[in-house]
């Protein structure tokens, strides 16, 4: 075990953690931040997925000792009124069915929008593949980004 300060939505966070544990269970067990999820554990369907550095990255297979130093953005810290462009668009398009996979899919569509903040159909998908949406909302994910891009540019 070891301590580690870590900074994840904007504020230190201290923990006692074996320094191979996931950041996902870092997050959801030690921080009681539970709005990323644990979808496959093999970093391949993105439900886990979060921000480092700005970065879309899957937590399920990165150790808490690779992150010290580095910002963390969960779903929670996306946006403090959940008034992020991306989750106002998902709302107005009603994307979510069980709504398992949406944080992940959010956080994703979010990180490509910062850096891409007119993308088109085709980085749209070749971004978001690998987000994997058991309910086949895909249609209606891309229509979000697109409103959520648009919203972002107006």
């Amino acid at each position: 075990m070891a301590i580690f300060n870590l900074k994840i939505n904007g504020e230190t966070r201290q923990v006692d953690a074996d320094p191979a544990t996931p950041v996902l269970w870092v997050l959801r067990d030690h921080l009681k931040l539970v709005g990323t999820k644990y979808g496959c554990g093999i970093a391949q369907c993105g439900s886990c997925t979060v921000h480092l550095g700005g970065v879309a990255v899957r937590s399920c297979q990165l150790p808490v000792s690779g992150i010290v130093g580095q910002e963390i953005t969960t779903i929670e810290g996306l946006s403090e009124k959940g008034d992020h462009p991306v989750q106002k668009a998902w709302l107005e398009v009603d994307v979510p069915q069980c709504g398992y996979c949406q944080a992940g899919q959010i956080m994703t569509a979010a990180a490509l929008l910062k850096t891409n903040p007119n993308p088109s159909d085709e980085e749209i998908e070749a971004t978001m593949n690998g987000n994997i949406c058991r309910c086949g909302t895909y249609t209606r994910i891309k229509k979000a980004i697109k409103l959520a891009a648009s919203d972002s540019n107006s």
